[in-house]
């Protein structure tokens, strides 16, 4: 039996909301493997990937002094809400 292949690196990025003005930031390395593997009756060809956590962090910003969720509210509510 033979082994033969390539590997691919690639960094990734990912932001995500985290709650009220907070951001996660995760780096991740993307390792893409090319693998063939030679038998004597078969010749077998796979690609594998996987991700792998770098750095994580939060991104802190400014916290208001009043939230509002106004999710599922037309425009005719929110202006009810003003006045």
């Amino acid at each position: 039996m033979l082994t033969d292949g390539s590997v691919e690196t690639d960094l990734r990025t990912e932001f995500r909301e985290a709650g009220i003005n907070q951001t996660l930031h995760r780096i991740y390395l993307e390792v893409k493997c090319h693998v063939t593997i030679l038998t004597p009756y078969d010749t077998i060809t796979e690609t594998i990937v996987n991700q792998v956590l770098l750095v994580e962090g939060v991104i802190i910003g400014n916290i208001p002094d009043a939230y509002y969720n106004l999710e599922g509210l037309n425009s005719d509510q929110m202006l009810e809400m003003l006045d």
